[in-house]
């Protein structure tokens, strides 16, 4: 078997495609393996439209980036006919090595696609010595593709929450589909108000789903996301996951905490305890020492992380009655604690929270849903977006969170093994 067959099983060129000749260019920088690939005269070509064989009107010379042959640039060269098809006139017909108009072949683009999961596009741009705007738009394709051939037919449950995109309160909001054990992520949007739930709502129609069968939803408690569900998801019962309320009641904690700093000093290792106390195991040392002295303390702090560690009596109720109840009682004691005290100010707005959102507060416990799936899959998305050190749009970033969290890496994965 010679060098010429050899490239020829390599690429997988089938009849009327053979490799012509093949030139190793040593005086280039960097070093260039050039193919050249060709049908033999006369051939024929099936039409792009209805496959009939037809002969060819014309031809153009086309190049592509493939792998890397070695440490060697290759480069795929051929001239590609246009067939005169009886029944759809002259069109340019598609090469079995490449996607129409890109300049990559489709291997080069599966292996830069698999790196781009993985590794920051720049990165990835250096390493395979393209421009990252190059790969940015073959990221582009292939989420785009994957978005077209979705099939929302069965989405019912669907969780909602935002993720920051940038500095500067810029935001993306993440749908996704409860259902979904494995990529669960159905739609990302720009923004995080009314307009995201209005954005779904139509994406949904437009992938065989419709609005009228999401009959549940898991958000915070945005007024936004909560009128835009009663808006365009007219027949969802909305849960407001637990994470959210815990997480209201610890932001009013760390206020309570700093209001009181201005009037006594406290440990530096005090506002990580009152943040993490919810995870003790967490704690270091120092933070354990702290904690165990606000206590002895109970000042204004000590009072608010008391309120907040009382939330896990509420969390552990066997059923949603009991929930409701314990919610009742424990907003009862606790408005009482809080009564005449200015520092605890920020503590009576967290507990009139929790009263407004009761019922969808105890929802969780009829729905059995949380968004600690999406939680989750927010800390990768920060994780990539730290890890590239920012993306130049929410385009980009939007891209990824498809890239992270949806089909579109198993299409790769299937395409590669074919």
């Amino acid at each position: 078997m010679d060098g010429t067959q050899i490239l020829t099983l390599g690429l997988g060129l089938q009849a009327p495609w053979k490799l012509k000749d093949q030139h190793l260019d040593t005086t280039s920088s960097p070093h260039r393996l050039e193919l050249y690939v060709e049908a033999d005269r006369g051939s024929l070509y099936a039409c792009p439209e209805c496959g009939k064989a037809c002969p060819a009107h014309d031809f153009a010379d086309k190049s592509w980036r493939h792998l890397n042959f070695f440490q060697h640039h290759c480069y795929l060269h051929a001239r590609v006919p246009r067939t005169r098809c009886p029944e759809h006139g002259v069109k340019r017909v598609e090469v079995p090595w490449a996607r129409p108009d890109s300049g990559f072949t489709l291997l080069f683009e599966q292996a830069a696609m698999s790196l781009v999961r993985e590794m920051p596009v720049l990165a990835v741009s250096r390493q395979l010595e393209v421009t990252d705007k190059r790969l940015w738009r073959i990221v582009h394709h292939y989420v785009g593709r994957m978005l077209g051939d979705l099939d929302l037919s069965q989405v019912a449950n669907v969780g909602v929450d935002e993720t920051a995109s940038r500095r500067g309160q810029r935001y993306v909001t993440v749908f996704l589909d409860m259902q979904r054990q494995q990529e669960p992520v159905i739609f990302a949007v720009q923004g995080r108000g009314k307009e995201t739930i209005k954005a779904f709502s139509a994406f949904l129609e437009a992938h065989g789903g419709a609005p009228g069968n999401v009959v549940e939803v898991v958000c915070d408690m945005s007024p936004a996301f909560l009128n835009g569900t009663a808006e365009h998801l007219p027949d969802a019962r909305v849960t407001v996951d637990w994470f959210h309320i815990v997480q209201t009641f610890t932001k009013a904690l760390d206020e309570v905490r700093k209001r009181e700093r201005r009037e006594k000093a406290h440990p530096k290792a005090l506002r990580w305890a009152v943040l993490k106390s919810m995870n003790n195991h967490n704690l270091t040392e120092k933070q354990m020492v702290a904690l165990r002295e606000l206590v002895a303390d109970q000042g204004a702090t000590a009072n608010a992380w008391i309120i907040k560690e009382k939330l896990r009596w509420i969390r552990r109720a066997p059923t949603a009655r009991r929930a409701r109840w314990r919610i009742t009682n424990y907003l009862n004691v606790m408005r009482e604690a809080v009564a005449g005290h200015t520092l605890l100010k920020p503590m009576a707005k967290a507990l009139n929270t929790l009263e407004r959102h009761a019922d969808q507060v105890v929802r969780r416990w009829y729905s059995g849903l949380t968004n600690a799936r999406l939680e989750g899959m927010n800390g990768l998305f920060q994780a990539a977006r730290s890890r590239a050190r920012g993306y130049r749009n929410e385009s980009n970033f939007i891209a990824m969170i498809y890239l992270i969290g949806s089909p579109v890496g198993r299409m790769l994965d299937e395409a590669k093994s074919t």
